[in-house]
């Protein structure tokens, strides 16, 4: 079944890792209790860094609970809830099967995928492993971002309905590829633009690097 597991959310607030004082909202505990989802926030959640994080591409933050062991192991502890920073933690709903543009009903709402994420030093901060970020990247297993199709409520153990698949089929381990491994390949890029739901964010980047071809 493909499912929230968890509704996170967390405001921004000061902490220190590592010696160094940082602003985020990295830190999120879960709600058990219905939210309301809007155009750019779930519930009462909110983004330290309004550049890189937030707005209408990157209203809900998703991580698959599927990865939780392996990056323990890596770790070599207990996560906490949230752990990346996600808004919802998912199952079966892995980087390898979501596509950039799939559209799921959740309660009330509906959401469309519309990029990766792309892990920041804070999460490297937070389990106090510089590396970590990079790691995310190898792997591939960088959780991805939601645009919100329509507002509405919705709750812990909610069941995601994929009511339409994306128009190209570019699932998210396939951009990260195109993004940070296979970045010499032409036509890779070309198809991944091609995906009318890719977010700005994204889409920016990559057509530059096409420019260079």
């Amino acid at each position: 079944m493909v499912k929230i597991i968890s509704l996170n959310t967390g405001r921004p607030q000061h902490v220190i890792w590592g010696g160094v004082e940082l602003h985020t909202s990295i830190v999120k505990h879960a709600e058990n209790r219905p939210l309301y989802l809007s155009k750019t926030n779930l519930g009462s959640d909110g983004q330290a860094d309004l550049v890189h994080h937030g707005g209408e591409d990157k209203a809900v933050c998703v991580y698959a609970a599927e990865h939780y062991s392996y990056w323990e192991k890596v770790l070599g502890i207990n996560l906490p809830e949230a752990a990346f920073g996600e808004n919802f933690t998912v199952e079966g709903m892995t980087e390898e099967t979501i596509c950039i543009g799939d559209i799921f009903q959740v309660g009330e709402a509906v959401v469309e995928v519309s990029q990766p994420r792309q892990p920041c030093h804070k999460l490297g901060g937070r389990f106090g492993e510089r590396k970590l970020p990079v790691l995310v990247k190898e792997t591939g297993w960088s959780g991805y971002y939601l645009r919100v199709l329509k507002e509405g409520w919705i709750k812990p153990g909610e069941e995601m309905i994929r009511i339409k698949d994306g128009q190209k089929g570019i699932t998210i381990i396939r951009a990260n590829n195109v993004m940070y491994k296979d970045t010499s390949n032409e036509e890779a890029l070309k198809e991944v633009l091609s995906e009318p739901a890719l977010a700005d964010a994204w889409r920016g980047p990559l057509q530059k690097r096409l420019q260079k071809f």
